[in-house]
């Protein structure tokens, strides 16, 4: 999912469709959420069901200038919430997988919870 998107704003799409689970929606639910996307919409319904997202940029730069996968398939990375830390002096946020669903590293630091970190946006 973090592929497509950087690939489709790297050459000026509008949209980018990728395939639905309930945890990339939740993902797009959260980028929706803090401004770095401008729509994120489920169509379909069974094995043909996709997430649509609507790509936001400004003054044709996109929202999104870097998106990176932290926790890896061979390698997760686990954090106590007080080891999160601010990304880009706080212009940037990662995206922390916690018992309580996903959730933002500031959200994260106020609930005093910690989790798997997914990635970071900036």
């Amino acid at each position: 999912m973090l592929t497509r998107i950087r690939n489709s704003q790297a050459v000026g799409k509008e949209t980018v469709n990728i395939p639905f689970s309930a945890f990339k929606f939740e993902l797009a639910a959260l980028l929706l959420k803090n401004g770095y996307i401008a729509q994120a919409d489920a169509v379909g319904s069974g094995i043909g069901k996709k997430i649509v997202l609507a790509l936001k940029y400004l003054n044709n730069k996109p929202a999104i200038r870097n998106i990176r996968r932290i926790s890896k398939s061979g390698q997760r990375i686990y954090v106590g919430y007080d080891k999160i830390r601010p990304i880009l002096n706080g212009y940037g946020m990662s995206v922390i997988s916690t018992p309580r669903g996903l959730m933002t590293n500031k959200d994260a630091l106020k609930n005093k919870i910690g989790g798997e970190i997914i990635c970071e946006v900036w």
